[in-house]
């Protein structure tokens, strides 16, 4: 006879117990007794996680839903010391996409950047501009895969909301949301300014600032959530504590790329705006230069998986020198005759000499930077494994690509451009293979799976986690 029971409503979703086919030793082994247990280990999801629909102690008959009808098993067959630290061998769609972090926007980082190095390039063929633009739709649609992912994860789990931005190792990541932002607006002007009209220009005057704005709170606010609530070692400084201020380390080259198009009060505006920004970018990432280096000194290079992050270090010189060699270049037609001094000399032509010379005395800083990483990914290559890191390999670099591009405008010389060619062929040949190793390490389960992301160590939220006693910090899952 079955009990009657009144089953709660989980947004229409058709509600059936499961019995168990043997006793497990329970002493009650009545049909409703033995269905909400069976439906409790089928569903374990920690009450002040999940979403209302799924706080339940009956099971959901999911067949008809996308979640739980695709089931990833993992494939790596990596060994683990402590059982306990075992991730689970099999999980869902919602499994995986709640540990949709922020590195994964270091990929449309990258990819944004190929296409703004591919408009810039200096020895150009027929069809590069068309390639460009390709990368550059590549790029959009990532963004926008990647943003609807993010969305569905806070969606699933809305505590990691916050979690995720104050968090010691996901939360460093937040910033390459807003360079991607920054990628996809000098791509639109790169790409889109020719064949619009003047509508461009006016909308990309006003998200320029608006895009300023939101880099500056950024770089505020997570420096302060950093300050305030956590302990970061400097034995384990790494590149990456630059990525809260990293956003506004690309609007030099944001504004140099948007200047031609500007009228000459919104250009003015543009560019004293771009040289206040990328001067506290630069002053901010050189004290935290000092940090790094200091590890370096002291303590032991970072785990061969993690050393591409390295090449983070590149960016900031990298950037700061092409921001101003392309805002130097140029000032003459921006900086008005006498808008600084009364002298015969035109104040552009002054500052294009300063900001020439600037750019070109900190371009090598960025170049010593990849020497170093790459000898130490080298050094380490036998050992390295995949992970969200490598995309170092390309958006950082691509700053160092820029730089080189502006520095061989500005000297007018060959043998550079010959260089910022080579270079750029280099970071198309890491952008596949960074792109071949990511699919791969997503199908395998390398990443984005449970106890294996950004976030496990994630306090009370690590979602994801079957059966891991071991670890305090981790919340209940579902297998």
């Amino acid at each position: 006879m079955p009990h009657d029971v009144t089953r709660p409503n989980l947004n229409a979703h058709v509600l059936v117990p499961t019995f168990p086919r043997i006793n497990r030793g329970h002493t009650d082994t009545s049909p409703l007794e033995c269905a909400k247990r069976r439906a409790k280990r089928a569903m374990t999801i920690d009450d002040e996680m999940a979403p209302h629909s799924l706080r339940t102690g009956w099971q959901v008959d999911v067949s008809s839903t996308l979640w739980n009808n695709m089931r990833f098993r993992d494939r790596t067959r990596a060994k683990y010391e402590n059982a306990d630290e075992k991730p689970p061998e099999e999980v869902g769609l919602r499994d995986r996409l709640v540990h949709f972090t922020w590195p994964w926007f270091a990929c449309t980082m990258s990819t944004g950047s190929i296409a703004v190095v591919l408009g810039n390039t200096p020895n150009k063929f027929t069809g590069l501009k068309t390639i460009g633009k390709v990368v550059f739709i590549l790029d959009l649609v990532l963004f926008t895969i990647f943003t609807i992912c993010m969305l569905v994860r806070f969606i699933l789990v809305p505590r990691k909301i916050i979690a995720s931005l104050r968090h010691s190792v996901e939360g460093l990541f937040f910033g390459t949301y807003w360079v991607s932002v920054a990628l996809i607006l000098n791509c639109t002007y790169i790409y889109g300014d020719p064949s619009t009209g003047p509508w461009l220009t006016k909308a990309l005057e006003i998200t320029y600032w608006m895009y300023c704005a939101a880099a500056f709170l950024v770089g505020i606010v997570q420096y302060s959530l950093f300050f305030r609530l956590e302990r970061l070692s400097v034995s384990d400084a790494v590149p990456a504590w630059i990525f809260p201020i990293y956003p506004l380390l690309v609007v030099g080259t944001l504004a140099g790329t948007i200047l031609p198009g500007q009228p000459e009060t919104a250009g003015r505006n543009i560019f004293v705006g771009a040289v206040l920004f990328q001067g506290l970018a630069w002053a901010v990432s050189f004290l935290l230069y000092s940090h790094y280096m200091q590890r370096l000194m002291t303590s032991e290079l970072p785990s061969p998986t993690t050393r591409p992050g390295m090449y983070v270090s590149v960016g900031p010189a990298g950037y700061t020198a092409a921001g101003l060699l392309s805002l130097a270049n140029q000032a003459p037609s921006i900086v008005p005759a006498n808008y600084f001094t009364s002298i015969s000399i035109p104040d552009g032509e002054i500052v294009r000499i300063i900001g020439i010379m600037s750019g070109l005395f900190i371009i090598l800083f960025a170049y010593w930077f990849f020497m170093i990483t790459t000898i130490a990914v080298l050094l380490g290559s036998r050992s390295m494994s995949f992970s969200l890191n490598w995309w170092a390999f390309i958006f950082p670099n691509a700053g160092l690509t820029l730089a080189t591009i502006q520095a061989g405008k500005v000297l007018q010389s060959q043998g550079i451009n010959g260089v910022a060619s080579a270079l750029t062929i280099l970071l198309i040949i890491m952008w596949l293979l960074t792109a071949a190793f990511c699919i791969r390490a997503v199908v395998l389960g390398e990443i984005l799976w449970p106890g294996k992301d950004e976030d496990k160590t994630m306090k009370k939220l690590a979602w994801g986690w079957q059966g891991n006693k071991g670890n305090p910090e981790a919340g209940t899952i579902r297998p």
